[in-house]
């Protein structure tokens, strides 16, 4: 078992990744409790004075106007969660749920939130047990996502249900069996629960570890293609690509040079064509903005979970609380709904790939792949999947983050739907991955027929694995079945990671999440 220190130094999206991993622990690092308690010291002061504070003696949203009596404010803590509990749908898995629930600790470790820390602690010690808060999966429209993270707050008071090893208890029961008591809210620690975008991070840093496995095996598998068809590896010339150094190409041709170094391919002659089409060509001016969207995902991401981005914000040094517009996440939102567009492009020239590699005239290879001819059918059919598969990508790219309605009075006038462009990157992901395979089984066919000599070492771990599960195709067979099998290989992370140890230390962390923390 290992324990992870919140609240030390800012921490990496793979950090989360780690730490929310059943089995963990967690604790607050000495100065991230000494923030917590003197952030405390500001809110209680406040609490037993006149001044107006968000939240805390005023009813939220459109209730904003609506002032609390002293003696309402501990019981206006609980309504508030209870009453804000919208949450609609299949809920998030356990281990994702965990990730949002690790997301928001590490938040209230920045001391801006003004939480009890009594509160804090039956949270850390929730976390600790296993106890993983059953949080919907619809309800946020990215202005924080109070309504998703309510079923958090839900369950730390005893209610609604709660995770305990894969299976759904009522809260109390799971906590009393934990040996834990509910927590009882004082004033503010609702909203300093509720008013955050914990959900859509935890969510988000899964979607993008998921997301880095995928782009990471697509390049070799993109280099595979290149030796089954023959490509002409000159295109990825480190002085081509620095004569326009267009975001991230300079480093996506890198990469590619590495992919594909020690391959037959530089053999004097090797190459069938000065030229290829665009879709081998372009893979540094395609994969460059892939990088840098990635890491910006990423960044927002990591900002935002690092970040004190309560509303209002207790500001301990100069011993206010001020009211904020940082729970809002455009930024997530932008760079999701970018990267949903970026794989479009990815998965439009994997199709192109694919479908080149079977077209004799352009390959040089037998039609369709099939070393038979006649009327074989080799894998000409999978076009038709590819095809749809290519068509779901194009529809998942489509922005989620430009819709929004005005609730609440109209007070809550603007939102950038944070969690819904998180959820169709996610479920863009699933076609994605199977086109990826597709093109991953068709280049090993390639390779075989067309006997290639050579391969690099990258994209010799990228066919092995293929062939340790699907063997070439002589006579027609089940090929949906093969792209399923493929599918299973380059999904798994032990492939992943054999991948990146067969690459240089220069390309093996392309679209890695960082471990900081």
């Amino acid at each position: 078992m290992s324990e992870f220190l919140l609240g030390a130094a800012p921490v990496g999206l793979g950090f989360v990744m780690a730490a929310s991993r059943r089995g963990t622990t967690v604790a607050l690092a000495p100065e991230a409790r000494d923030r917590v308690v003197a952030a405390r010291r500001v809110v209680e002061r406040y609490a037993q004075g006149d001044a107006p504070i968000y939240g805390l003696n005023t009813g939220l949203g459109g209730n904003v106007a609506f002032r609390l009596d002293k003696a309402q404010i501990e019981a206006f803590q609980v309504q508030m969660v209870r009453g804000r509990c919208i949450g609609m749908g299949e809920p998030f898995p356990e281990a994702t749920a965990r990730a949002m629930g690790l997301c928001r600790l590490i938040g209230l470790a920045q001391g801006g939130s003004g939480i009890s820390p009594p509160v804090l602690d039956t949270m850390v010690a929730m976390f600790n047990a296993g106890l993983t808060p059953v949080i919907p999966g619809r309800g946020s429209i990215g202005a924080g996502d109070l309504g998703l993270c309510a079923h958090l707050g839900a369950a730390v008071i005893g209610l609604g249900e709660i995770f305990v090893n894969g299976e759904k208890r009522s809260a109390m029961e799971a906590l009393t069996s934990a040996g834990l008591q509910p927590a009882t809210l004082a004033a503010k620690d609702g909203l300093a629960i509720l008013n955050a975008s914990a959900v859509s991070c935890g969510h988000a840093a899964k979607v993008l570890a998921e997301l880095s496995d995928i782009l990471f095996a697509s390049v070799a598998i993109a280099g595979l293609t290149d030796e089954g068809y023959a490509a002409n590896p000159q295109i990825f010339d480190a002085r081509l690509a620095a004569a326009r150094p267009a975001g991230g190409q300079e480093r996506a041709a890198a990469m590619f040079r590495a992919v594909l170094a020690g391959s037959y391919l530089h053999d004097e002659g090797a190459a069938r064509s000065i030229q290829d089409a665009l879709s081998f060509r372009v893979l540094a001016q395609i994969y460059g903005p892939a990088l840098t969207s990635f890491e910006t995902a990423v960044e927002s991401v990591e900002t935002e979970i690092n970040a004190a981005a309560d509303n209002p914000l207790v500001m301990t040094d100069d011993d206010l609380i001020l009211s904020t517009a940082n729970f809002q996440t455009p930024a997530i939102a932008l760079a999701f709904d970018t990267m949903a567009i970026v794989n479009t492009h990815l998965a439009t020239a994997s199709a192109y790939r694919t479908i080149k590699m079977m077209n004799h005239h352009l390959s040089g290879l037998p039609k369709y792949l099939s070393p038979i001819g006649g009327a074989s059918n080799g894998y000409n059919s999978l076009q038709k999947t590819a095809s749809y598969l290519h068509g779901e990508i194009r529809l998942k790219a489509a922005p989620a983050s430009c819709d929004a309605l005005p609730v609440s009075e109209s007070v809550e006038d603007h939102a950038p739907q944070t969690a819904l462009t998180i959820r169709k990157l996610e479920e863009q992901l699933v076609p994605l991955r199977m086109l990826f395979a597709i093109e991953a089984v068709v280049a090993a066919q390639a390779v075989d027929i067309g006997k290639r000599p050579r391969l690099a070492p990258a994209t010799g771990v990228l066919y092995e694995a293929i062939r340790a599960s699907v063997p070439m195709l002589v006579e027609d067979r089940e090929t949906g079945l093969d792209a399923m099998k493929a599918l299973a290989v380059i999904a798994q992370p032990s492939f992943v990671a054999a991948l990146r140890e067969a690459m240089p230390a220069d390309a093996a962390g392309a679209f890695a999440l960082s471990r900081k923390g």
